[in-house]
């Protein structure tokens, strides 16, 4: 009987997690991808990091001014709230661009997540996931699959929310209220983004997958907090992604895996 009690707290200790600690995954991760074992598995995804990274802030620096000159001429009929316009679309074009930025990377290095994921839970745990695929090849069709899962589900929730966000720019109150509900879909999709590759290692689907995330609310909303803040972080971002996907991985092993 004791050893059974035992055994459900070290369970119940295992599964608590507090918000801090969930912020603190990613960064947690940077300590993992520069293991023995591992860092093999992060050079590819990292060269890819930088590559789109680099391309899409070179790509919305040149054009910037001429979008915003295409959308908002200083001659226009509406120059009496351009001030206004020009922060709304500044911001559209910002949210753009982080966006696009975390899509594209992850599209392209998906199957490479998939392996690095299953490689930190087997440091972790001293086993690979039942259903990992280490075969890189092999992983491309699945992983592909799953980020375009994401993409659809991203695109569905963001449409409605950016149409809503430009409308409550007008007015005051709500504008605050929409701001935060970008904020913490952000964080809950960055979220989703990162801890799918480990979950996915087991073929658990979508729904269940967030299904268990919905169940460690506030630490999966603190865990996208800490990818976003590091992704605003330079020299750092660059490490962002192969990070947030050990950080990812080691939120499954400590406080996801055992949830029913």
């Amino acid at each position: 009987m004791n050893g059974r009690i035992r055994a459900l707290l070290i369970v119940k200790q295992k599964n608590h997690m507090s918000p801090i600690t969930g912020f603190l995954l990613p960064f947690r991760g940077l300590s993992l991808i520069f293991k023995p074992g591992i860092r093999a598995y992060v050079l590819i995804p990292l060269l890819m990091n930088i590559t789109v990274f680099s391309g899409l802030a070179w790509v919305a620096g040149v054009y910037f001014e001429e979008f915003m000159g295409q959308y908002l001429p200083e001659d226009s009929w509406f120059s009496f709230i351009r001030p206004l316009l020009w922060f709304i679309f500044a911001a559209a074009y910002a949210l753009a661009l982080f966006y696009s930025f975390t899509i594209i990377a992850n599209l392209l290095a998906s199957p490479f997540n998939g392996v690095l994921a299953a490689k930190v839970e087997e440091k972790l745990t001293g086993k690979l996931p039942i259903g990992a695929e280490l075969s890189i090849v092999a992983s491309i069709a699945p992983a592909i699959s799953g980020e375009l899962n994401k993409i659809a589900y991203f695109l569905k929730r963001a449409i409605p929310l950016f149409l809503l966000f430009i409308v409550s720019s007008f007015i005051p109150g709500l504008n605050l209220v929409v701001t935060l509900l970008w904020v913490l879909f952000g964080f809950w999709f960055l979220t989703i983004e990162y801890v799918d590759y480990s979950m996915g290692n087991y073929d658990i689907t979508p729904q269940d997958q967030r299904s268990k995330l919905k169940k460690r609310r506030v630490q999966s909303f603190a865990f996208g907090a800490g990818v976003t803040v590091m992704m605003l972080i330079p020299i750092l971002q660059f490490l962002a992604m192969p990070a947030a996907v050990a950080g990812g991985t080691k939120f499954w092993v400590d406080a996801l895996k055992d949830i029913d």
